[in-house]
């Protein structure tokens, strides 16, 4: 009585099965989603053009400015999307700094590394935030290290065109005029363009003793 051989290539052929269809749709395991602010800003991308059926034969336009919407007290602002490195999805524990302005809310550390906490309202207005589930931080960089500040709310991405900043004002707060550079209305809402970088080169920024 002859024995039979199992066929050539049976278990790496279950091998596969046992793997499911990964291999052959191309598509990531459950758990490898990419984290972090890249995710985060590239998610606002996607949702903001799913919701403009126009906007896709505009990436390459000649003055399109990507940017993050912010809201801080009753004002909406925008950033370019390259000035913020990381967006914190609601305000970490922070320890306090003896002898320093109010707005300065302490050192936080996001991930092994130390970040001062601003509250960017009681900067700009002297008005202190209220944290709700709202509130999201934005991370830029500065000399010396990053910063987070506190925000009301995130509005997520806007694109603006030369178009739509054909009709862009000055800003008449002279406490909002060194940072907010022009402000553009697009639909009902006024959004002021501000600027990180003068912000975190401002002398009163960087000099937070008392």
């Amino acid at each position: 009585m002859t024995k039979r051989h199992p066929r050539a290539g049976s278990d790496s052929r279950k091998r596969e099965l046992a793997r499911g269809n990964t291999a052959v749709t191309g598509e990531p395991a459950v758990g490898t989603q990419p984290q972090g602010a890249y995710a985060l800003l590239a998610d606002y991308e996607r949702r903001s053009l799913a919701h403009d059926p126009g906007l896709p034969e505009q990436i390459e336009a000649p003055g399109l400015w990507r940017a993050i919407g912010f809201r801080v007290g009753d004002r909406h602002f925008v950033s370019g999307i390259d000035e913020i490195s990381e967006i914190l999805m609601s305000p970490p524990p922070v320890t306090s700094i003896p002898a320093t302005r109010p707005w300065l809310l302490g050192v936080a550390n996001v991930r092994g590394n130390l970040i001062a906490l601003v509250d960017l309202k009681q900067f700009l207005f002297e008005q202190r935030t209220h944290v709700t589930g709202r509130a999201r931080v934005l991370v830029v960089k500065q000399g010396g290290g990053n910063v987070g500040l506190l925000v009301d709310e995130l509005i997520g991405q806007r694109n603006l065109t030369d178009a739509d900043r054909a009709d862009a004002e000055g800003e008449a707060d002279p406490s909002l005029a060194r940072f907010v550079t022009e402000n553009v209305t697009l639909g009902a809402v006024r959004l002021g363009r501000f600027s990180m970088v003068e912000l975190t080169h401002a002398p009163e920024f960087q000099h937070a003793g008392i």
